[in-house]
C-alpha cells in the first residue's frame, strides 16, 4: 500500500489491503453519484483501426462496417440519453475512427477536465482536439489536467478506471491500456481518496467491459476478465454483495459496459440487455434500477459498447 505525502489518498494492489482502507470511508458529503450532463463523439468516416485491434480482442477486422448505420444508431443513443441529462455531441474525424469511445481521452471531475495519454498513436491524435479542450476550458471554466503528453504512462482514463463517486474510490486495471503509473496519474488527477489496482486477465483491453459500478451502490461485474478472482470478489464485498455476476458469453456482448445516468436506469447495448437472464433482470430491480437499451451493434464491431461511448461531465 501506497500514500501520497501528506495526505491520506491511498493506492493499493492488495484486496485485504482494499478492503480495510474502503471500511473506513465514509460517502463524501455533497458527492454525487452520477454525472450532471454526458458528451458524446459522433462517428464519422466509421471504420476499424488496425492499431486498437493489436489489443482489442472484441475488434474483428474481417468484419465490413455501416458508417451511416452507424452514424444513426449514435444519434439514436445521444437521444435516449436525454431521458436522464443533457447530452452534447461534439462532431467526428474520419482520422481519428475511434474517437466515437472519447471516454478514454476526456474525464472530468467536478471543475476539472482530464486528457488522457493513450497507448496508440490513432487515438493520441484525439487528445489534441482544441475543440473539446476549450469546451470545458473556455466555456465551463474547467481547469485542465493534461496526461496526454507525460512519457512513462499509459493512462485510458474511464475505460481503465471506474471510479465509485460517492466513496471517491477508483478500481483501476492494470494491463495493456493502464500501467501502475499512470494509476498514479489518475489517482491524482480526479483526486481520489482510494485507488484499487488490480491485473486483467490477459485478454483484456480496458476494466469498464469487465465491470460497471451503478450509482455507487451495486455493479456488474465479469469475473474472467480479471486474472485474480479475488480482485472480483473483493470489489463485490466493497458493494455490500450489490453484484450481478456475467458470464464470459454475457461478457463478450457487452454486459459490463453499462452506464448509470441517473440514480434509476442503467443503459446498456440492446445486444447486452438481451444476453441477461432474468434473474440478473430481477436483481437489477431490486438494487432500485429500471433497464433501458439503444441498438449499437454497428458501433460495436469496433470493439466497444454504449459506457465508451458516453464521456461523464461531473
Amino acid at each position: 500500500m501506497s500514500a501520497s505525502a501528506g495526505s491520506r489518498r491511498v493506492i493499493t494492489t492488495s484486496p485485504t489491503e482494499f478492503l480495510d482502507a474502503c471500511a473506513a470511508l465514509a460517502p463524501l458529503p455533497e458527492a454525487a453519484a452520477t454525472a450532471r450532463a454526458a458528451f458524446l463523439v459522433a462517428p464519422a468516416g466509421f471504420a476499424l483501426a488496425q492499431e486498437s485491434a493489436r489489443d482489442n480482442r472484441y475488434m474483428d477486422l474481417s468484419r465490413t462496417v455501416d458508417p451511416l448505420r452507424a452514424l444513426a444508431q449514435h444519434g439514436a443513443l445521444a437521444q435516449a440519453l436525454r431521458a436522464d441529462v443533457p447530452v452534447i455531441t461534439f462532431p467526428g474525424d474520419p482520422a481519428t475512427p475511434d474517437a466515437v469511445f472519447p471516454n478514454n481521452v476526456f474525464a472530468t471531475a467536478p471543475g476539472r477536465l482530464i486528457v488522457g495519454r493513450m497507448r496508440h498513436p490513432v487515438r493520441q491524435r484525439e487528445a489534441a482536439r482544441a475543440d473539446i479542450r476549450a469546451f470545458f476550458g473556455d466555456l465551463l471554466g474547467y481547469d485542465e489536467i493534461d496526461l496526454s503528453g507525460c512519457s512513462g504512462l499509459v493512462a485510458e482514463l474511464t475505460g481503465s478506471l471506474v471510479i465509485d463517486r460517492v466513496r471517491g474510490i477508483g478500481y483501476c486495471g492494470i494491463g495493456e491500456r493502464c500501467n501502475l503509473a499512470g494509476a498514479e496519474a489518475m489517482h491524482q488527477a480526479f483526486g481520489l481518496r482510494l485507488t484499487y489496482c488490480f491485473e486483467l486477465a490477459a485478454s483484456e483491453y480496458h476494466t469498464n467491459v469487465v465491470l460497471a459500478l451503478l450509482a455507487s451502490r451495486a455493479a456488474i461485474i465479469a469475473a474472467d476478465g480479471f486474472r485474480d478472482p479475488a480482485a472480483a470478489q473483493a470489489i463485490a464485498q466493497a458493494c455490500g454483495g450489490r453484484a450481478i455476476w456475467l458470464s464470459p458469453a454475457q461478457k463478450q456482448a457487452f454486459a459490463g459496459n453499462a452506464i448509470t445516468l441517473s440514480d434509476e436506469r442503467v443503459w446498456m447495448s440492446a445486444g447486452a440487455a438481451a444476453a441477461l437472464t432474468d434473474a440478473q433482470r430481477e436483481a437489477l430491480a431490486g438494487y432500485g434500477f429500471a433497464l433501458d437499451a439503444v441498438a449499437l451493434d454497428e458501433i460495436e464491431k469496433a470493439g466497444g459498447s454504449l459506457r465508451c461511448c458516453v464521456g461523464e461531465i461531473y
